[in-house]
């Protein structure tokens, strides 16, 4: 993989480890919300991301539903 365009700024390339807020939750918190840039980011994964849509908390729920009855999606 070429390094070409990658950044040189100090502490540009650091990678983080964001893992879901909700208690007893292991999973990768890949979404983050802040409500303005004076306060911290806070994480979640998508199961627990408190800033869905109506559409995709539908979508959560059917996938959840038949993931538990054992049908593929």
């Amino acid at each position: 993989m070429s390094i070409t365009n990658h950044s040189s700024a100090p502490g540009a390339n650091v990678h983080f480890e964001h893992y879901c807020e909700e208690p007893g939750c292991k999973e990768w918190g890949g979404f983050g919300n802040s409500p303005s840039k004076a306060i911290p980011v806070r994480w979640w994964c998508w199961e627990h991301f408190p800033h869905k849509t109506y559409e995709q908390e539908q979508a959560l729920r059917r996938k959840l539903e038949a993931a538990a009855e054992g049908t593929p999606n």
